[in-house]
């Protein structure tokens, strides 16, 4: 009866951490006269792993423990301890940051975990089908970044290309302007040598 409660109740996601937290509650042969023993198993920012939280409705406190409390009332108080900031046995304090960062991992914490493999393959489908989605959106963006990547090639050869042309066809400029054919220098030369030597000439 108390597994079916807690299938029922599933996993409380966190509104403000976005998480899916597994725990286990342990329930005494005297139940419902003596209070269970709880614990979180998903690493959550708010409560360690594998130890025993103390709560009104936990065995840390059986003088206030209530035999009408439901498995489902446990886990609401719970939840709202865990929304809670106040310090207990059991208990931690990180930052929102952290908690967040737990809570995106959360999923594909609890997937390695048999058990709840065993007691909600929803929530493994829900993860294969994340996991798929993601290899989906890489496989996309792949093709995306080798197009991106051979238009920036063909254009880095483009410009290299003009570049070159540019460079060449300057040192043809150069060249034709540097370069003074030999015999228009002889030509020169004999025409200065002839208008010096005209005075000569004359006398």
């Amino acid at each position: 009866m108390y597994l079916r409660e807690v299938k029922e109740h599933r996993l409380q996601v966190c509104p403000s951490c976005c998480g899916y937290y597994y725990g286990r509650i342990t329930f005494p042969s005297e139940y419902p006269f003596k209070p269970p023993s709880i614990r979180m198993t998903t690493p959550n920012g708010r409560f360690m792993t594998d130890t025993k939280i103390c709560l009104s409705m936990s065995d840390f406190h059986p003088e206030s423990w209530n035999p009408m409390w439901s498995v489902s009332s446990i886990l609401t108080g719970l939840l709202s301890f865990m929304m809670d900031k106040s310090p207990t046995t059991g208990s931690v304090s990180t930052s929102v940051e952290e908690k967040q960062c737990l809570a995106k991992s959360s999923l594909a914490y609890n997937c390695k975990i048999s058990t709840f493999r065993k007691l909600f393959p929803e929530y493994v489908e829900k993860y294969n089908q994340q996991l798929a989605e993601q290899a989906r959106k890489v496989a996309l963006s792949v093709p995306a970044q080798e197009e991106s990547s051979l238009l920036n090639s063909e254009t880095l050869n483009n410009n290299m290309q003009d570049n070159a042309a540019k460079a060449e066809d300057g040192n043809r400029r150069n060249n034709r302007k540097q370069s003074v054919p030999t015999w228009m220098l002889l030509l020169l030369f004999s025409i200065f040598g002839l208008v010096m030597s005209l005075p000569l000439l004359e006398h």
